[in-house]
């Protein structure tokens, strides 16, 4: 990848910076705090993840979110990234799996033999929430055929063979649910206000607090990473970013785990049900997606 700016130790890093319009990011988008180390370009997309195919794929930033899955399967096809111990977002996700009534009831175990929409089978909701119906309800998640609209952000990744891409012209999930293409899908917390639609999981919210006091942590969907470039040229400016996004993060109701020592167990839960669905080709130990991390934040 060819750097793009001044490559001395010296020179002030103009760092390409990916960050979602979130309201806790707004006011450090707006006035980020100067510094002697980097000025900071960031990108001007308000949604990261139509951003993230060409993170990976074209290094177009130096330092941003990333969705864990989209790192996990860089981890595992030797891409030039970094995962630093610090989480941008996440969320439960017993909310996200709906259904149309239309379709008759569906529950977690009956959900085999009917076709489910999912924007990306590599999506980490996706991931989340077909983890958490396999481990914790009992789906078969082969028996169910999953409609993706678009290729994942990983060009090596293959869908399994009970995956489908919607035909027809350019489709999107809710139109197809609505119009009885899908019997279900993968919605989100967004679930369009329709009397057909209800959730799979009959009492998320609940069922979400059971979770989180079972597995003794919350879903996370995006972490910030950094290129191997980065770190190997300018290790000073990584290390002041990640301490500037620290503090920025963890302001107001952080409820994720900063740094090497913190509570990770939901990353090897997210790792595991990547790899149990063939996201990726093998599981992954917390300290292990931070080794990099370590060798750079401890000097």
């Amino acid at each position: 990848m060819a750097p793009s700016k001044a490559n001395t130790a010296a020179a002030k890093f103009n760092v390409r910076f990916l960050l979602e319009d979130k309201p806790w990011a707004t006011e450090f988008k707006a006035h980020p705090p100067a510094s002697e180390l980097f000025d900071i370009a960031f990108d001007p997309a308000a949604v990261a993840s139509t951003r993230f195919k060409a993170f990976v794929r074209e290094g177009a930033h130096d330092f941003g979110e990333l969705a864990i899955v989209t790192f996990l399967q860089a981890k595992f096809y030797d891409k030039p990234f970094v995962l630093l111990p610090l989480v941008v977002s996440g969320n439960f996700h017993h909310k996200s799996v709906a259904y149309n009534t239309d379709a008759g009831e569906i529950t977690p175990t009956t959900m085999e033999g009917r076709k489910f929409g999912v924007r990306t089978y590599s999506q980490t909701t996706g991931v989340w929430v077909r983890g958490i119906l396999q481990n914790d309800y009992g789906t078969d998640l082969d028996k169910v055929t999953w409609v993706t609209y678009e290729d994942a952000h990983l060009a090596e990744h293959t869908d399994p063979p009970n995956c489908l891409r919607a035909q027809g012209g350019p489709k999107t999930l809710i139109p197809m649910l609505l119009n009885n293409e899908l019997d279900g899908g993968l919605l989100g917390g967004n679930m369009p206000d329709d009397p057909r639609l209800k959730r799979v999981i009959a009492d998320p919210a609940g069922d979400a607090e059971k979770w989180e006091q079972e597995h003794g942590c919350r879903p996370i969907n995006h972490m910030f990473v950094v290129t191997k470039e980065l770190c190997n040229s300018r290790p000073d400016v990584v290390r002041g970013m990640y301490d500037m996004m620290v503090k920025v993060r963890t302001k107001d109701n952080y409820p994720f785990p900063v740094g090497f020592d913190g509570n990770w167990e939901a990353l090897r839960l997210v790792s595991k049900y990547a790899y149990q669905q063939g996201v990726v080709g093998r599981e992954y130990a917390p300290e292990e997606l931070f080794a990099d991390a370590a060798r750079v934040l401890r000097a």
